[in-house]
């Protein structure tokens, strides 16, 4: 596919649909946005922030009326759909999963049902899926029994060990409502190209992350309070589970990823996208305080006596068939040499300007987590798909972008 197109994105509004947009309208194509009329009237302000809001053609709708997205259709005659409209927020999930499950569930299946139903079977369909439909991932009978203990028997049960890095042909062990209804709306994507010809290609993407990341994602909300306490508005951070470990990667890559599975992905085919690097939301923590100055020296738990001393020391880990880096934290906790529960109430991290303080919100942690999401993005990089950014990079720009006091204003 090369030359101009017309591209209709679902979720254009959101974080990935605005950097997606820009990317095909630098190309020359011409892009159309669905976008759901807010109670502000305001739908812009991501495309304001990458500076093509007058370049989209807003097409008012929801993913939820058939009836809207049939005019969609009509109006855009495209030649790729990326459908990326969602409730994409785990925790809001358990939370109101009937929201869930009649945004993400119920709006596929329109998106399907309208691609049909207007014959678009020479479109090019990208449903995004997600890295938490793999869920429950596991590195060792330990942490499965520490699991089963508390939750019940996991389903599928695991048959060898370690189930990463994650290919395609893991075992779907969904750990929220959220993760469900994307396991719901990939298997219908994949259904309706078996049965309907339709030329669909399912991306299953892992963490991707950057600046203008919601609030209330794990990597801006840890970003955003550095940012509070290094300008004197607060004493503490807060958070959930810090020994979570994920494999987040920049939306530019991911962007790309998505273009490519657009040209040349499977169709009825699943391909993950990822960084191929697994770091903790311990390390992320770390990582932004070194960037804004702190010089981290130790941490220790404020309950149970754990330490750990150099705690951002730098370090290549070869496991599982990978290589990246990641600092010494990281690599206690994914050795399992380390974890920090609710139970140990919170952190005193040591640092060159003093102590910080770091407390365990209990309302900031799933009923069920997924420890470990690591992908094996072999399938991706045989279509040409490379990695260009570092997680420093993610964490360089959401300091950057909470640095202006309007950002941080609108995300508290």
């Amino acid at each position: 596919m090369s030359g101009s197109k017309r591209i209709l994105i679902t979720g254009i509004s959101g974080f990935v649909g605005p950097h997606l947009a820009k990317s095909y309208i630098d190309e020359g194509s011409e892009v159309y946005g669905l976008v759901r009329r807010r109670a502000d009237g305001d739908v812009s302000r991501g495309l304001r922030d990458v500076s093509i809001d007058g370049q989209v053609n807003k097409i008012e709708g929801s993913v939820e009326d058939l009836t809207s997205l049939l005019t969609a259709f009509d109006e855009a005659q495209p030649d790729i759909v990326f459908h990326l409209a969602a409730q994409s927020f785990v925790q809001r999930s358990f939370i109101n999963p009937l929201e869930v499950v009649t945004v993400n569930g119920n709006g596929t299946a329109n998106v399907l049902e309208a691609m049909r139903l207007k014959g678009q079977n020479s479109t090019r369909l990208v449903f995004a899926g997600s890295s938490e439909e793999y869920g429950f991932v596991a590195i060792s009978r330990k942490q499965v029994a520490a699991f089963e203990s508390r939750h019940g028997k996991l389903f599928p049960p695991p048959v060898s060990f370690p189930e990463v890095p994650i290919t395609e042909t893991n075992p779907l062990r969904p750990m929220s409502p959220y993760a469900a209804t994307k396991v719901f709306g990939e298997y219908l994507t994949l259904e309706y190209a078996h049965s309907y010809g339709l030329r669909n290609t399912v991306s299953r993407g892992f963490n991707h992350e950057g600046a203008r990341r919601g609030s209330y994602f794990v990597t801006s909300a840890l970003a955003r309070q550095v940012v509070s306490l290094r300008m004197g508005e607060a004493d503490r951070i807060s958070v959930g589970n810090v020994s979570a470990l994920r494999d987040w990667t920049h939306v530019n890559d991911m962007v790309r990823g998505y273009k490519l599975l657009a040209e040349s992905g499977p169709a009825a085919g699943v391909v993950n996208l990822g960084s191929e690097r697994a770091n903790s939301v311990l390390g992320y923590l770390l990582l932004c305080l070194e960037a804004s100055g702190y010089g981290v020296k130790s941490l220790q738990s404020m309950s149970n006596g754990k330490r750990i001393d150099d705690p951002v020391a730098p370090e290549t880990v070869r496991k599982f068939g990978k290589k990246w880096d990641l600092v010494k934290a990281d690599r206690m906790i994914l050795e399992e040499e380390i974890d920090f529960e609710l139970a140990d109430k919170g952190l005193k991290i040591d640092t060159q300007k003093g102590k910080v303080t770091v407390e365990f919100d209990r309302k900031r942690y799933r009923p069920t987590d997924v420890p470990i999401l690591l992908a094996d993005t072999t399938r991706a990089k045989e279509l040409g798909y490379r990695i260009e950014h570092k997680l420093a990079d993610v964490v360089k720009e959401q300091l950057n972008y909470f640095t202006d006091k309007e950002h941080r204003l609108k995300a508290a």
